[in-house]
């Protein structure tokens, strides 16, 4: 598993209807792309629980290939022509699990980062990471959750879809506008290795 995202932060005074226009309408041509797990059409609106306007979608892959034929191919293509070239994120995947509302379509969804501190054993961050990625993952309302890294700057990502109002956690609070899983069930529950 892989886990990427860009954001694109817009103008405080954008209309985030046309980005919400735009996941309408070009959403679902995702939603049968070979190697893609999942994609969360992500939105944040300034002044709802964020200081700023942003599109920010967040993808699982299943296998490499399906995120280079996205980026390197027409699916990217889109984005780079209608915002510019935005710093694609990535990290590789440690752990993926289901939560009790596996089933529900997401509405909200949380990113949080956090840096590996330089005195920590990374194998044992990577663990305590990994048990707050199973208790996030028995929350109430949570459809899934999954933990990520990126070594090159030490950070773990966990990253929860939720089909209501996510609970109070760190991070960042998102709204799903669209949810692409042509192959979810081949991202595989628990650690990845």
């Amino acid at each position: 598993m892989h886990a990427m995202q860009y954001e694109i932060t817009l103008p405080a005074d954008y209309d985030m209807g046309v980005i919400r226009h735009r996941v309408a309408t070009r959403g679902h041509l995702l939603d049968d792309f070979p190697g893609l797990g999942l994609k969360a059409y992500l939105i944040r609106e300034r002044g709802e629980d964020s200081p700023v306007n942003q599109y920010a979608p967040f993808y699982l892959w299943t296998r490499p290939e399906g995120m280079n034929a996205f980026l390197w191919g027409s699916g990217f293509q889109g984005i780079v022509r209608d915002f510019g070239r935005p710093v694609v994120q990535q990290w590789t995947g440690l752990a993926y699990e289901e939560g009790p509302a596996s089933g529900a379509l997401p509405r909200t969804a949380t990113r949080h980062r956090s840096s590996v501190p330089q005195s920590a054993p990374p194998a044992d961050a990577v663990e305590a990471a990994l048990e707050e990625s199973r208790r996030l993952a028995k929350t109430p309302g949570a459809v899934t959750t999954a933990l990520a890294a990126d070594p090159r700057h030490w950070e773990l990502l966990h990253f929860t879809l939720w089909d209501d109002p996510a609970p109070k956690a760190p991070g960042e609070r998102y709204q799903v506008l669209h949810l692409s899983s042509p192959e979810q069930d081949r991202i595989g529950e628990g650690r990845q290795w």
